[in-house]
């Protein structure tokens, strides 16, 4: 019986083989991988980031923190208080946010598009929004700590109280939301990673210019422009927590612009990783 199976297992063999036999089609290839779901890829992509960041960035946040508080000292000397004491400090609190999200977010995006890094993210099965998102967060709650090193100092130099400073919780994500998708959005869609190193430092800029003077100063056009700078609101937001009353329902609607700003400019840089990555 064994030799006749053995027969018959080489006539069946001869036979698939043989010409002109139908046969079963040949064994399909494997099918790919399914793409990465949001969540878990943005997860991913934020503690790379975030990891990365914390290694390279802590001297530039060291940077940041020291230049705020150094505009503060400068201030103190022409500022004595009232509102715009309240300006300098919360403008400078959210300068460290413009200068962690949105100038070096902008240099890095330029420079990841210019040295072909957006090709290694491109091969990999992850949406372009868990790129983009995860390193706006990144780069975004890096600042969380030097902004409220600066809100702390700005309120003992023009003894300000600091029972509200909890209102960072917010200012911070919604405005560092805001500013690092501006900032990686100017680094897709800028030609020269120079360009894109160019437009973070003059979004820094108008961050500084137009978030610490205080907004009574300035003359009209320029107060239209600093309406239009997604950073005003988070300021705005922050200055009106050092009121002994504050107005709760503009600080929400500040932040409720913080948020739609952030949401707005976050679309804008994946549509502008897609169109990097392609090209």
């Amino acid at each position: 019986m064994a030799r006749a199976a053995t027969a018959e297992a080489g006539e069946a063999t001869r036979t698939a083989g043989a010409p002109g036999v139908e046969d079963a089609p040949r064994t399909a290839a494997a099918p790919l991988a399914p793409r990465a779901r949001l969540l878990p890829a943005l997860g991913a992509v934020y503690r790379a980031q975030l990891s990365r960041a914390r290694v390279a960035r802590i001297p530039l946040l060291f940077v940041a923190t020291f230049q705020s508080i150094g505009i503060m000292v400068l201030m103190r000397g022409v500022v004595d208080g009232g509102d715009a004491a309240r300006a300098v400090v919360s403008g400078s609190s959210v300068l460290v946010v413009a200068f962690v999200a949105l100038n070096l977010l902008a240099q890095y995006f330029g420079q990841l598009r210019a040295g072909g890094g957006l090709d290694h993210y491109a091969t990999l099965p992850v949406p372009p929004a868990a790129v983009v998102l995860g390193a706006a967060g990144a780069y975004a709650s890096f600042t969380a700590p030097g902004t409220v090193v600066t809100a702390v100092t700005g309120c003992l130099l023009f003894q300000l109280p600091m029972a509200n400073l909890w209102v960072l919780i917010a200012v911070i994500p919604l405005a560092g939301a805001a500013l690092a998708g501006l900032g990686a959005a100017l680094g897709l869609l800028a030609p020269r990673p120079e360009l894109a190193t160019l437009c973070g430092q003059l979004g820094m800029s108008a961050a500084l210019l137009l978030g610490v003077l205080p907004a009574s100063g300035l003359p009209a056009p320029i107060s239209y422009a600093r309406d239009l700078l997604p950073s005003t609101y988070g300021v705005e937001a922050l200055a009106r927590g050092f009121d002994a009353h504050p107005d709760w329902l503009a600080v929400v609607a500040d932040l409720g612009v913080c948020a739609a700003v952030g949401v707005l400019s976050l679309m804008v840089a994946t549509w502008a990783y897609r169109r990097a990555a392609v090209r």
